[in-house]
């Protein structure tokens, strides 16, 4: 298996989107995830404020290639980092900035998209070893806020944008200083089709694929 280090340098060259399924339930989410992979996509998220979310990315660790970074959103506790960890996910997504949960992810061996909004919250993530920021809601704030941020962060610093951001707003958020995206209702939704699910995540590929040089 290749370092987890390594590959999410891979990942974030590559096509550096995050889906995040929340609502999912085990049930769909080995449909839903295997449409996501057909597209492209590498990175999967479930929030911890699904239904059964540890049964769902038990199962898609289970399922997925190790290619494929999995692992859980919306976690808010230090000690659900190890359980991730224990259960063989790699990927931990926070919707705010707790050193204790950066930390231990960090102790842990996760990846960490860790969220944050002011110049605070970003210094604190990246001092306790987040591997990469998550602004949220970036879609509420101007697009060159990342740029804006980036200017006095650690250079190389990877900054996502998370929330209300999709396929048709990706130009103006890269333009704008973005490195990648979360991606939640523009792709997953409760009662959509893992088919539809694929289709959305094709058009976001293609728009991403599409601002690359």
């Amino acid at each position: 298996m290749v370092a987890v280090d390594e590959r999410l340098d891979e990942v974030m060259a590559d096509l550096p989107l995050i889906a995040i399924l929340r609502g999912i339930t085990p049930d769909e989410v080995i449909a839903v995830a295997d449409a996501l992979c057909d597209a492209g996509l590498w990175m999967i998220e479930v929030p911890l404020n699904s239904p059964d979310a540890f049964e769902s990315i038990a199962a898609l660790v289970a399922h997925c290639p190790d290619s494929v970074l999995v692992g859980a959103g919306t976690v808010l506790q230090a000690d659900q980092a190890c359980r991730l960890a224990e259960m063989g996910a790699r990927l931990l997504v926070t919707p705010n900035t707790d050193p204790a949960v950066v930390s231990r992810a960090s102790a842990a061996g996760l990846i960490s998209a860790i969220g944050c909004m002011t110049p605070s919250e970003a210094f604190s993530a990246v001092h306790h070893g987040a591997s990469m920021l998550k602004v949220f809601p970036a879609g509420r704030l101007a697009p060159a806020y990342a740029s804006d941020i980036k200017a006095v962060l650690p250079a190389g610093t990877r900054v996502l944008g998370v929330g209300a951001i999709g396929a048709d707003d990706m130009a103006r958020f890269v333009a704008g200083g973005y490195d990648g995206f979360g991606l939640g209702s523009a792709l997953y939704a409760p009662g959509r089709s893992a088919q539809e699910v694929g289709e959305r995540a094709r058009d976001c590929v293609a728009a991403w694929r599409a601002l690359q040089p």
